[in-house]
């Protein structure tokens, strides 16, 4: 299931989610092929990506924020970006330019401080900026329970978008970040800071629900952004449907 557009439309231009998505992007490039070789690439990553040991000793501060602008592949940096890109823009949109570049930053703190708290003598790198768009995810929750978000569905050779309420879509994504760091899955994914961010996210937008009237603003539009939803027109396939006999 991956999420690919919400009904919900920002006021104003998300100038720092287009500078976000454009700055991950260009770091990607700048080192993805450019370096020699896997081994190349685990030093750059163990310089410059996050690691607990050298933090908790006090070496590579900055990795606390660079790790938030390196990523292990084409997908996963895919994927994060489509994430910032559908969710970006509106809580952009509610907390301001300058209050969003903020909390994105202070989410992708959270993420790596749970990591750290749960594995402090840890020696392997984390990357990605997954931690801090968790965060941008929990404010979009938090302001939007009830924004629809359309979900291409894929099973085997059946394909189907949904509309369905984010609060469907971020908790289902939300209750998978916990099951698997709660199941040990060992698979190289960062699941602590998946949470750490998002719960971050929640904390950092509570003020700005509180000043919309807190359950208040929920009950005026039951949930739904304060505003007409995008509605987006399908367009009909060109492929011919060939009738059963």
């Amino acid at each position: 299931m991956f999420p690919i557009r919400d009904h919900n439309p920002s006021g104003r231009t998300p100038y720092v989610t287009y500078a976000l998505i454009m700055a991950n992007i260009a770091v990607f490039l700048g080192y993805w092929n450019t370096l020699a070789s896997d081994h190349d690439l685990a030093v750059f990553f163990y310089v410059w990506g996050l690691v607990p040991e050298r933090v908790l000793a006090g070496q590579g501060l900055p990795t606390l924020i660079t790790h938030m602008f390196l990523h292990g592949g084409w997908l996963h940096l895919a994927g994060n970006m489509l994430f910032l890109w559908i969710f970006g823009d509106n809580l952009e949109d509610e907390l301001g330019h300058g209050r969003f570049a903020l909390f994105y930053l202070a989410c992708g703190f959270g993420a790596a401080a749970l990591q750290v708290a749960a594995d402090p003598v840890s020696g392997a790198p984390m990357v990605g900026a997954s931690g801090a768009i968790a965060g941008v995810l929990g404010g979009y929750l938090l302001l939007f329970p009830r924004a629809r978000i359309d979900v291409l569905f894929i099973f085997v050779i059946f394909f189907r978008v949904f509309s369905i309420a984010a609060w469907v879509v971020l908790g289902v994504w939300f209750g998978l970040q916990l099951w698997s760091s709660a199941s040990g899955a060992a698979d190289g994914v960062a699941y602590l800071a998946h949470v750490g961010g998002f719960v971050a996210g929640v904390v950092l937008t509570l003020p700005a629900l509180m000043r919309r009237g807190g359950r208040g603003y929920w009950a005026q539009n039951a949930g739904a952004p304060p505003h007409p939803e995008t509605r987006y027109k399908i367009t009909p396939t060109a492929i011919p449907r060939v009738p059963k006999r």
